[in-house]
């Protein structure tokens, strides 16, 4: 299905403007998010194609097929729960039929988890791009032979710079495997390149080391590690932050730079959202969707506060939600008999509506 089908008038039951609108943190240039929910087509339910929701190319506009919105529910996701709590000023369009979901069969103890659960996962992302703006990787990616090491004396010290000292080429060295230690090598030298050592690294790109016939008499002239772990970590990284450089909002990222404390000032916001949510969930019984809390809220988007302290504080709020959820008199999870009930009644009501369209 497409977006323009999901809103026709015959599938579409609910429509709003969600995000920072909703929440009442936007500013000048705030994107404008659409949520809505429809019914999909009869034949949907008998046949082999399925549909859950559909969405624009940048995910600004996402519609979720009633089926979907229900499980959803059951499951106190956090953005679905918002739907049902919508300020009057952000719907567009509500069919009577969305008053049979009642709120009392959807909010539960289970929202300790998703939105304090939610909010601890959006702290180890704010984490990782902290990391990320902290410690660029813009650079070309290091060579695997940067992560060698041979052992000198009581330490070690880095595989180039030892050949450097030494005076040897690097394609003169021949490499064997020392059994039964990891990654450990022996280093053999050519000093006349006449013995077909193949070198460390067949090439400045390659990611193993190339090994090396080498006589029975043969002596080592070095011992050498090669921390493939710590390569492979570093690799894993570098692969992240390209991608996180690629795909970065940059007008996100310019804020985050301008205000200086290098930490996703937006992230950190919407984890706090989150929190409030969760304790007001719990000591409450609703969700308050326009947050009484912007004023807080668009200091931390404005990086007024040191990251550190964000995140202690964070900690500190799931812990304390944690004993509120304990203390709650609400349902340990969604009434799923009644919501899977209203579920087929609202088909059963919307299909023979299309039938006498």
């Amino acid at each position: 299905m497409t977006l323009e089908e999901a809103r026709a008038p015959e599938a579409l039951l609910f429509e709003c403007v969600a995000g920072s609108h909703a929440y009442g943190t936007s500013h000048a240039g705030s994107d404008i998010d659409l949520r809505g929910v429809f019914i999909a087509p009869q034949q949907f339910l008998y046949g082999l194609t399925t549909i859950e929701q559909v969405s624009d190319a940048t995910n600004d506009e996402t519609y979720y097929e009633l089926g979907r919105f229900i499980d959803l529910l059951v499951k106190n996701n956090p953005n679905i729960l918002e739907l049902l709590f919508m300020p009057d000023d952000c719907i567009r369009f509500r069919d009577p039929l969305m008053d049979r979901i009642g709120a009392e069969a959807v909010l539960s103890r289970r929202c300790e988890a998703s939105f304090a659960g939610y909010a601890m996962a959006q702290i180890r992302k704010a984490r990782g791009l902290n990391k990320k703006i902290s410690n660029p990787m813009e650079g070309p990616r290091r060579p695997a032979v940067s992560f060698c090491y041979v052992v000198e004396g009581q330490g070690s010290v880095p595989l180039l710079e030892w050949l450097g000292s030494k005076g040897y080429r690097q394609d003169r060295c021949g490499v064997v495997d020392v059994p039964r230690m990891r990654d450990v090598h022996a280093i053999f030298y050519d000093e006349g390149g006449d013995l077909g050592y193949r070198g460390v690294f067949c090439s400045h790109d390659a990611t193993e080391i190339t090994f090396s016939s080498v006589g029975r008499d043969a002596v080592p002239v070095a011992w050498m590690q090669f921390n493939r772990d710590a390569y492979r970590r570093y690799c894993r990284e570098y692969a992240e932050y390209q991608d996180w450089l690629k795909h970065r909002n940059e007008d996100r990222y310019r804020t985050n730079t301008e205000h200086g404390r290098n930490y996703d000032s937006k992230n950190l916001m919407h984890t706090f959202r989150l929190l409030a949510m969760a304790e007001e969930i719990a000591t409450e019984g609703l969700l308050k969707v326009r947050r009484p809390d912007a004023v807080e809220l668009m200091r931390i988007r404005a990086g007024e506060f040191e990251y550190e302290e964000l995140i202690a504080r964070a900690e500190e709020k799931v812990v304390r939600i944690g004993e509120l959820f304990a203390a709650s008199d609400l349902p340990e999870e969604p009434d799923r008999v009644a919501l899977e009930g209203v579920l087929v009644e609202m088909r059963e009501v919307l299909y023979a509506r299309r039938r006498r369209a």
